[in-house]
């Protein structure tokens, strides 16, 4: 039950993604298309410096939405689970009986009245 949420969860977030590819595709072509033809007109190539970040953040949003970055992604968590194991532990290690008991002990909320 749990993996099909993460399931849904997942494809909404692809889902989310392509959606907003359709808006910002929409917006990074205008922005290009007015951004030259301001350097154009104005002999200046200063214009089109923000098409270098806005194209970063296009491409990033095509691969997830359209590419491989998931199983890219995918792909590297595995390797960090089998790899390097250490970087998931917990600091002061995992959570103890005795130390739920001294956070009850400390805290109002789980006070008896």
């Amino acid at each position: 039950l749990q993996n099909l949420m993460r399931e849904r969860q997942a494809a909404m977030q692809i889902a989310s993604t392509r959606e907003f590819l359709k808006y910002f595709g929409t917006f990074f072509g205008l922005s290009a298309v007015v951004l030259t033809t301001g350097a154009m007109k104005r002999k200046n190539p200063a214009f089109l410096m923000p098409i270098l970040p806005l194209s970063f953040v296009f491409a990033y949003n095509y691969d997830m939405g359209y590419g491989t970055l998931l199983q890219r992604i995918k792909g590297e968590a595995e390797n960090i689970l089998d790899t390097q194991s250490t970087l998931l532990e917990l600091p002061k290690g995992p959570l103890t009986f005795e130390d739920l008991e001294k956070i009850r002990s400390q805290t109002k909320f789980f006070r008896e009245k």
